[in-house]
């Protein structure tokens, strides 16, 4: 490891962190079909940044109609293993602007406070950018080459679930195959600790929806007469309640993988303090946790199934009216673990939803997405030149954990590659605030995965190409 590229990350700190307020200055929203113009300003501004950090080729792509990507790469390291780095440049919208919930008047300014840099897209996952492009600028600006080869892509519509990314990788395969995968876009369980997350929960979201009557009428003239639709849809959510033991649906836990003596041992060992984990999650005071009764909230979280209900609708509020509600509808997710398969559990949800329904009223449950589960064996070459190299840039040695979010492509890359190794290193941390008011990065954990990342090029490169596995 040359002690320049460490020593430039140190002496360029404050122009990176200009670097990451240029990409959180822009409102790339790709949630809601109104800013499309600022996701190409902030292609732009990506490919921009790659080409000064001293990536070549490079390029905005897109795949059909798809949010534009960036993409760059550095192919100067002949024999040596070529590494594939994702992050995204898309957000998630702010709400709640000018209320006491977001602390500064302009959620898109990179605001520096109790040695955290807030603004939307910080963490989630503009930071994965800077980070990345910050080592691979290390090593170009010092000793100007890098110890691997690189591809870099960063996506535009991961907020929107990435539709279009299966078939941007099918489509470009050639030009993006590589040995291992880098993303940084999962947590550290707790700041300063670094963490490879080496299992995910894919998820199945399907909406319900409750039809009793043609139109809306008059509660004075219907009501206790006619079938509240409300009411109906939420008799059935509430069979979904599992009162801290498990979900009462049949088969939902026929298939999922137990941990093992060994995972479990590794996760008893993680830190957890249960009063600060509630206060990070801001749950309220006499709440309890929903967890079965003697599971650790990791094993929950990571391994066991669940299901939310993420959105729910009957009328508005702003234009409430006395009426007997003929329309109600919800969406729910759920979580799904290793082995469960995403269309079985779809049906055991629409069995429950629509056995023996109040009043005969009509349920429609539909299927609106699935992502597999993933899940890998964190060992092999990459893991260890990844797990000497976060001890080298954090100081402590990293934790392996599980992860209860989605990243659907992880799986299907690592299969197009071969079966590359898949590394993915935690850039939140549980004060990150993600897709949440006040969403923001812990600037000590930005500086020490830069080193971590600088220190996993070198280690990657003192293994020849094919031998990272």
């Amino acid at each position: 490891m040359k002690d320049a590229v460490l020593a430039w990350l140190e002496s360029h700190h404050e122009q990176l962190v200009r670097d990451l307020a240029d990409l959180v200055a822009i409102q790339s929203i790709s949630t809601d079909g109104k800013h499309n113009k600022e996701i190409t300003d902030s292609a732009e501004l990506t490919r921009r940044q790659m080409q000064e950090a001293g990536l070549q080729n490079t390029a905005i792509l897109r795949s059909g109609d798809s949010l534009p990507y960036a993409y760059g790469e550095w192919l100067g390291a002949p024999g040596k293993p070529t590494v594939f780095l994702y992050a995204h440049h898309d957000v998630q919208p702010v709400n709640d602007v000018g209320s006491a919930r977001w602390h500064q008047d302009d959620p898109f300014k990179l605001t520096r406070r109790d040695g955290r840099l807030f603004g939307r897209g910080s963490a989630d996952d503009k930071a994965a950018i800077t980070t990345q492009l910050g080592a691979i600028a290390a090593w170009l600006k010092t000793v100007g080459s890098l110890p691997v080869n690189v591809k870099m892509l960063v996506e535009g519509e991961e907020e929107v679930g990435s539709k279009n990314l299966l078939g941007f990788f099918a489509e470009h395969k050639e030009r993006l195959m590589s040995d291992v995968i880098v993303v940084c876009d999962t947590e550290n369980i707790e700041t300063g600790l670094p963490s490879i997350t080496y299992s995910l929960r894919g998820i199945v979201q399907a909406t319900v929806e409750v039809t009793s009557a043609a139109t809306p009428v008059h509660s004075g003239m219907a009501g206790g007469a006619l079938a509240d639709a409300a009411l109906a849809l939420n008799v059935l959510l509430s069979r979904l309640y599992w009162n801290r033991g498990k979900l009462p649906i049949p088969g939902y836990y026929d298939r999922v993988r137990p941990m093992t003596d060994h995972e479990r041992a590794q996760m008893n060992a993680l830190p957890f303090d249960e009063a600060k984990w509630r206060r990070d999650l801001g749950v309220g005071d006499g709440v309890t946790f929903a967890t079965e009764q003697g599971m650790h909230v990791y094993e929950q979280t990571w391994r066991q199934p669940s299901v939310t209900v993420v959105a729910q609708e009957a009328s508005s509020f702003a234009s409430v009216s006395n009426q007997v509600l003929p329309r109600a509808r919800a969406i729910l997710s759920s979580r799904i673990v290793p082995d469960q398969k995403p269309a079985e559990v779809f049906e055991q949800l629409k069995a429950v939803l629509t056995k023996d329904v109040p009043w005969g009223v009509h349920v429609d449950v539909k299927q609106s997405g699935s992502v597999d589960w993933w899940m890998t064996n964190p060992t092999g070459p990459a893991f260890e030149a990844a797990l000497k190299s976060l001890e080298q840039g954090y100081g402590t040695k990293p934790a392996m954990i599980g992860c209860g979010g989605t990243i659907g492509f992880v799986g299907p890359l690592a299969e197009l590659f071969g079966g590359a190794p898949a590394l993915l290193l935690g850039i939140e941390d549980p004060q990150s605030n993600a897709h949440a008011p006040n969403e923001s990065l812990h600037e000590g954990d930005f500086k020490a995965l830069m080193r971590s990342l600088a220190h996993l090029f070198a280690h990657l490169g003192d293994l020849p190409s094919g031998k990272v596995k």
